[in-house]
């Protein structure tokens, strides 16, 4: 239980619906910054606004999944009112408080640092990122099929990256009858797509490789479907690009040559933000219970 933990959930979007409840049924002290317009009830939770002294007592900050932008701006859906993350909000924490967000920019890095605060940034964990990666998945399959006339069963398509999101997506197409082929860079990646029933490739050979493809989906977050290689796959194709922005497609040259390509990062939120939010709601409320028992036990 979080019972005498003190919790700010600071903006973001209806993932963070999930972070409430799950915060609240572990019986946490809950307060709600940029929820001005949160239309849901809750029993037992305070609204604040974003000030110093409402950050003075502290166990933890929740930040949204994109954090804040470079200025120290957070988003929130559920408020009219400019957010913004200073020095000032950093400053006032105890030295024990963490803060949680999906990933941090450079900004919000920074500060915490400069204060000795702890920044945890969820999308960065395996557990996260492999759970996160089942509504990638779906939601990859649905955009294919939403701008395909064909079917994905006995397409062949193609999956650039062998990660923790590349893996589902592969299995997730081999499972509706795609003929799947992967690209990897390293032998041992090699090998287990091809144990797990794939057709591997090496990304070196990627511009022979494409010639007779049906779908690609990228999950390399660098420019590797290129000028180059958009020439050579076939106009019938639809690439679908799941690496963070700005994703690793030439885009641009897609356009010109009249192939479609979509970039798709962010899907978890979209698709499915009560999974997406119950994913972290449950990898943070384990990761603060672990903090506090550590430091009862110090005590």
């Amino acid at each position: 239980m979080l019972t005498g933990i003190q919790v700010a959930i600071i903006g973001g979007d209806a993932r963070q619906l999930e972070v409430i409840h799950k915060c609240s049924e572990l019986d946490a002290s809950i307060t709600l910054i940029g929820f001005d317009n949160l239309q849901n009830q809750f029993s037992g939770i305070s609204k604040a606004g974003l000030t110093p002294e409402a950050l003075e007592a502290l166990d933890a900050i929740i930040l949204p999944v994109v954090g804040t932008d470079d200025h120290g701006i957070v988003e929130s859906i559920f408020s009219t009112s400019e957010l913004r993350l200073t020095e000032e909000h950093i400053k006032a924490l105890p030295k024990h408080a963490q803060v949680f967000t999906g990933m941090a920019k450079a900004y919000l890095r920074k500060l915490c640092s400069q204060y000795s605060i702890r920044l945890v940034e969820l999308l960065d964990r395996d557990d996260v990122a492999i759970y996160n990666s089942i509504p990638t998945a779906e939601g990859a399959i649905m955009m294919a099929i939403q701008n395909t006339d064909f079917t994905i069963h006995g397409s062949t398509s193609m999956v650039l990256g062998f990660g923790r999101t590349g893996i589902t997506v592969a299995r997730t197409l081999q499972g509706l009858g795609a003929k799947v082929k992967v690209g990897v860079n390293k032998p041992e990646y090699y090998a287990r797509a091809w144990e797990m029933g794939f057709t591997p490739f090496y990304t070196q050979d990627l511009y022979a490789q494409v010639a007779n493809i049906d779908l690609l989906f990228n999950t390399i977050p660098s420019m590797i479907v290129t000028a180059q290689i958009i020439a050579n796959i076939p106009h019938r194709a639809v690439i679908i690009d799941l690496a963070s922005k700005p994703g690793g497609t030439d885009f641009r040259f897609a356009e010109k040559r009249g192939i479609k390509a979509l970039l798709a990062p962010g899907l978890p939120g979209i698709v499915a933000p009560k999974t997406a939010g119950r994913i972290i709601a449950d990898t943070l409320s384990r990761i603060i219970l672990e903090d506090a028992g550590q430091r009862r036990n110090k005590e």
